[in-house]
């Protein structure tokens, strides 16, 4: 299929890349000149700007935009508004606010043009893993671009099939799913990362725990140096709490154990914000979210061991640049 991208950061550039590996065609574009230009190729065009790009798509055309969440998103998805017509499609990759997305859905639908929400987990390396892809929007638009998201979905690999999922939908498997309509498929996914500031915050404090062991306050036969690298490494052989997550952790501390070189200053996307909002809209109690977005601000004013974790494990997964504290 035919493919345009806006937005060739981080995750937008190695999705052009895996959708052209996998046999499709992309039509880019982006602010920064080199970053179309890094991407060029037999299965990839350049557009100077929106209106060249929409020329070069043929109809009805499925452009897929890759921006951060907020003015240049909603900018962007207003002026495509202006230039595709009936039957193309908007899809939304990027960590928009879920009730932006059903505002827009229906604004776009007036005008003939379909909107598709897709939450998309991967970070920076989803070129070589793929992107468990959680998408919301109708379903006859989701089928007819199916072979993009199966390109960017992991696939099934060698993961074992899990019991009683007999005559369920199969996509899930591969690592893609049609959670609902519009909204949904955010919705989903910013749940996953209110999941994953918790999932985050636990390590980090658990390792912070480690590393105090030996601290002066304790009796002395209670004090323990212990080897946070290696520990981070056993874990992740056959533990109950081995996951991704800790597999980037314990390359972080491999590399350097004392965490030196990160910050500690730790942001937080938006999205663990707006799944506290979701949890006091819905009267569901999320103690552990909650106190795992609040220590994110906390970390702003005083850093901890914990924090430096946490900035390591966003940089493992996002590629995130923490800024210096302070700053």
């Amino acid at each position: 299929m035919q493919l345009g991208v806006i937005g060739l950061g981080r995750m937008g550039g190695n999705i052009v890349r895996r959708l052209t590996q996998k046999g499709h065609q992309c039509v880019v574009f982006d602010q920064n000149p080199a970053a179309i230009e890094a991407l060029v190729g037999q299965e990839t065009t350049g557009a100077n700007d929106l209106e060249q790009l929409v020329t070069r798509l043929q109809k009805p055309r499925a452009v897929w935009v890759m921006l951060p969440a907020g003015e240049i998103t909603e900018r962007t998805v207003t002026r495509l508004g202006a230039l595709l017509g009936t039957g193309d499609v908007i899809i939304d990759g990027g960590n928009s606010f879920y009730k932006d997305d059903i505002r827009r859905a229906q604004a776009l639908k007036a005008k003939g043009i379909r909107y598709i929400d897709c939450g998309t987990s991967g970070g920076v390396w989803g070129l070589e893993r793929g992107y468990c892809l959680m998408i919301g929007g109708d379903g006859e638009t989701i089928e007819r671009l199916d072979p993009i998201f199966r390109a960017l979905s992991p696939g099934a690999g060698d993961i074992p099939a899990t019991p009683g999922r007999k005559g369920r939908d199969p996509r899930v498997e591969h690592g893609y799913v049609h959670c609902g309509p519009n909204g949904a498929g955010r919705f989903v996914k910013m749940i996953h990362n209110g999941i994953e500031y918790g999932l985050m915050q636990a390590y980090a404090e658990g390792f912070d725990i480690l590393r105090n062991a030996d601290s002066e306050m304790l009796p002395e036969a209670q004090r323990y140096g212990f080897d946070l690298p290696d520990i981070a490494e056993v874990w992740r052989r056959g533990s109950v709490i081995g996951s991704w997550l800790l597999d980037l952790t314990a390359t972080a501390l491999a590399e350097d154990p004392k965490l030196s070189g990160y910050s500690g200053f730790v942001e937080d996307s938006g999205e663990g914000r707006w799944t506290v909002m979701a949890a006091i809209e819905e009267a569901v109690p999320s103690n552990v979210l909650s106190a795992a977005l609040y220590a994110r601000f906390r970390s702003r004013e005083e850093q901890r061991f914990a924090d430096k974790l946490l900035s390591a494990m966003r940089n493992k997964f996002g590629g995130h640049v923490e800024p210096e504290a302070g700053e």
